[in-house]
């Protein structure tokens, strides 16, 4: 039996970590590659792959919509999959404070293996810490995702070209709000839910049926604004987006009116931005329509080489302004 609280002597190597394993992580976790507890993971991969690791520490743990353990396996799988491949493995590393309840961990990782099972990638190797209490907020995790490369040339920052347009699988801003609505407990006049979710399966059904697809980017931390800002430092190129047609719940853009934020620079964890040749733009829209995370995509602007480096905001009534990158934080511990 565990205590019903995290203990210091279950990080320290010996029976209680082997125990912790076995009767949450291996309980939830389990395939033939991290059954084997080797200190590191075989894999079979034929080609170019893609990689990527982060780190979540988003507070509060629980929010409509998820938790930190889905943000951490569909935030490593929608970084790889941007890349233009399919992910395949995660690692993922646990840092917990000592006194967590027994129970909160259990229902991150089963979250989490949820979230992976959905997503067709397993988790492959791992690693637990158990710190003194208040050293860590309750849970940190990383996760770090590889990926065979499904498209060559692979979409990339640096590759949008003037003429592209510039789409969005859905609306913006939900997860951002979301988490400032828990953690502050605000309530609106209709529920909002973050928008976490897995995008490999879209993607793969995108660079499937689309001959070319330059840039893939999912607009977490910052934003679409600041991915956008990114995206056009990176290419060289400007951005004109049209603030109509940007996707927005009609909730969220309440809750920020009245709270005076921006939903353009909130984080979404659901949602990407695909730059592609203008001629590609109506199949690229009926293919992120038909999926269930995609079903409010939209064209929201075009790439230009009018100033490079720059995104522009055109509003409803013609006027234009700087959509600039985001300066510090709106919110902080968002993911």
């Amino acid at each position: 039996m565990h205590p019903p609280r995290l203990l210091l002597d279950t990080g320290s190597g010996g029976k209680a970590s082997h125990r912790l394993i076995k009767d949450f992580f291996l309980k939830h976790f389990a395939n033939e590659i991290l059954n084997r507890l080797d200190d590191a993971a075989i894999l079979k991969i034929s080609g170019p792959i893609a990689m990527s690791t982060d780190s979540y520490t988003v507070t509060p743990l629980f929010f409509p919509g998820g938790d930190i353990g889905t943000l951490a396996i569909n935030g490593t799988v929608n970084d790889v999959a941007m890349l233009g491949a399919r992910p395949l493995f995660l690692s993922c590393a646990f840092i917990l404070e000592e006194g967590l309840e027994m129970e909160v961990l259990e229902r991150i990782v089963r979250s989490m293996a949820q979230a992976a099972a959905k997503a067709q990638v397993r988790i492959v190797t791992g690693d637990t810490k158990v710190v003194p209490k208040g050293a860590v907020d309750q849970v940190f995790i990383n996760t770090t995702g590889i990926g065979e490369i499904l498209a060559q040339p692979c979409p990339q920052g640096h590759r949008a070209r003037p003429g592209d347009a510039v789409l969005v699988s859905g609306t913006m801003g939900d997860h951002g709000l979301t988490i400032l609505a828990t953690r502050e407990g605000l309530s609106f006049e209709a529920p909002i839910a973050s928008d976490c979710a897995g995008l490999g399966h879209l993607i793969a059904k995108l660079l499937k049926a689309v001959p070319e697809i330059h840039v893939l980017r999912d607009p977490t931390r910052g934003g679409l604004a600041t991915t956008l800002n990114e995206i056009a430092g990176q290419s060289g190129v400007q951005c004109l987006v049209r603030e109509e047609t940007v996707p927005i719940n009609p909730v969220v853009a309440a809750g920020c009116s009245f709270l005076g934020l921006d939903p353009l620079y909130l984080a979404n964890e659901g949602k990407l931005v695909c730059i592609l040749p203008e001629e590609h733009t109506d199949q690229a829209l009926r293919i992120m329509r038909e999926d269930e995370y995609g079903q409010n995509a939209a064209r929201i602007g075009t790439i230009s080489n009018d100033h490079p480096g720059r995104v522009v905001l055109q509003t409803p009534l013609g006027g234009h302004r700087l959509l600039d990158m985001l300066e510090g934080a709106q919110l902080p511990r968002i993911c």
